[in-house]
């Protein structure tokens, strides 16, 4: 029988997860690089060379544009917060140098607290537009977490915007805005071909690029924003250091926050001892159908954004040791449609990270499709991460609620070798702790010395072949251990339930 999370138990659980935060935003700076080192601060300018702490680079845009070597690393002040984006280099190393909380890095230009950057709108409604153009944004984040935004966003149905709650209802910012906070960002959106992005719809399609801008409107009941609230930052579209094609990229002892995405990875991406949150959100793309609810074809458009996502091939890509909280999406994930290609997905390891309030704490999916039998997942290790609350963060203001999973690995082909998951820590989550399925049973990760704890009555999750049919979805009740044990293989695993 499944043991009791006693109040001691849930402690204990709970005290291990904040010593753990606590050793990771407090790790040491121990990185040495072969090349040159180049410093960084808001301090700085970038007419100096960038070669010691005395003379350090200032910007983003110059660590971006200059080109460097490989062995190279670029260090940055802690204390200091970096605002933008970092276009990385192959072989490049970057990092943190000084002394205090790590350098963080913010998806905006700037902050929004500034009361002269904000102009009512509507009196009645208590609406206020802020005062420049700004990049689509998932939320805003006020006084460091204390509250966020509802972000409302229409869809766009047979020629007009309407509510996603109800398509036949045009959408009026000011009839949707009915609490204390929503968000509305009027994008500048671009039209797509009705024969292309439409899916076949008869009327164009919004697009919302990177590069897109608009009005944001807020509604703020208590009056100015910029007077009510001590920091307001943007959930920005943006990625803080995308890597695309470059390779053996890594990245330590950072704090990145309030962005689309932290990091894009790919082939020998590393991100160690950093901490990520509040990340996502922002509008993926319209379609004439949203995927998720294909049944009702209703709402158009689709959210996204993950902490650290590599989307296609990758080999020798590490997160470790790293903090996460308030993803929109996913905190770590490799993912690919393959559309026909080929792509191994090789040499991946999650681990000692904790991760917090995130819809999913670790996504993985491999779809084959238009005949692709050739992809696979090899060498994949998630294992000694602490994973609490999926799905109880502010990603949860998503339409599809019962998606969230610690193990989001979908019900796709996933073809997969020398998968193994283990010694990690499950903590609660507002659906079900796992969604773990495979074609072939081969491919189905090996499980050992996990830890489950879920409240009574919830979802324990799916695991197991979809070759014949989908798995069923297995409840967290009395025969949740035996599920974990017998059919699963973690026979040493131990199961708590909370009432």
């Amino acid at each position: 029988m499944m043991e009791k999370a006693t109040k001691e138990v849930l402690a204990k659980f709970e005290e291990l997860a904040e010593r753990r935060i606590a050793e990771i935003r407090n790790t040491k700076d121990e990185i040495k690089v072969s090349g040159a080192v180049y410093y960084v601060s808001t301090s700085g300018n970038d007419d100096n060379d960038g070669k010691t702490p005395q003379t350090p680079w200032k910007s983003l845009e110059k660590v971006s544009t200059t080109e460097l070597n490989p062995g190279d690393g670029v260090c940055f002040k802690r204390g200091d917060v970096f605002r933008g984006a970092v276009a990385t280099q192959s072989e490049v190393t970057y990092f943190a140098y000084g002394e205090g909380e790590k350098p963080k890095f913010y998806g905006w230009d700037r902050s929004l607290s500034n009361p002269s950057q904000w102009t009512l709108f509507d009196k009645d409604h208590n609406i206020w537009k802020l005062n420049e153009e700004i990049l689509d944004c998932g939320t805003l984040v006020f006084n460091d977490g204390e509250a966020h935004c509802r972000k409302l966003i229409p869809s766009y149905r047979n020629g007009m915007f309407v509510c996603r709650e109800d398509e036949n209802k045009p959408f009026i910012m000011a009839d949707e805005m009915t609490e204390d906070l929503d968000l509305f960002c009027d994008i500048r959106v671009k039209w797509s071909d009705p024969d292309g992005e439409s899916k076949g719809e008869s009327f164009l399609v919004p697009i919302v690029d990177l590069e897109t801008k608009g009005d944001l409107y807020l509604r703020c009941d208590k009056g100015n924003p910029g007077e009510v609230f001590d920091t307001i930052e943007a959930v920005a579209k943006r990625t803080i250091f995308s890597t695309g094609r470059r390779q053996n990229v890594h990245i330590d002892n950072v704090c990145i926050k309030y962005a689309n995405f932290g990091v894009t990875g790919g082939m020998g991406t590393h991100v160690t001892n950093s901490e990520i949150g509040w990340i996502g959100g922002t509008i993926q793309h319209y379609f004439g159908t949203d995927p998720n609810y294909p049944q009702g074809r209703r709402g158009s458009v689709t959210r996204y954004g993950n902490a650290i996502e590599c989307y296609g091939a990758c080999n020798d890509y590490v997160v470790d040791n790293c903090y996460f909280y308030q993803q929109y999406d996913a905190a770590v994930t490799h993912q690919i449609t393959t559309n026909g290609k080929k792509y191994e997905l090789k040499n991946i390891r999650y681990s000692n990270n904790v991760i917090d309030t995130s819809v999913y704490s670790v996504e993985y999916f491999l779809n084959q499709t238009m005949g692709d039998t050739e992809s696979y997942i090899e060498n994949c290790e998630i294992c000694g991460n602490i994973m609490t609350n999926a799905g109880c963060g502010w990603g949860q203001q998503r339409h599809n609620t019962h998606t969230p999973a610690h193990i989001k690995g979908w019900s796709y082909t996933n073809t997969a070798r020398n998968f193994s998951i283990h010694d990690n820590i499950f903590y609660k989550s507002a659906y079900r702790i796992f969604h773990i399925v495979a074609e072939e049973e081969t491919s189905l990760p090996t499980m050992y010395n996990n830890t489950y704890v879920q409240k009574y009555g919830m979802t324990l999750g799916q695991y197991g072949s979809n070759k014949e049919k989908e798995p069923e979805i297995v409840g967290f009740y009395p025969n949740a251990e035996e599920f974990v044990q017998e059919t699963m293989g973690d026979k040493d695993a131990k199961v708590y339930y909370i009432e």
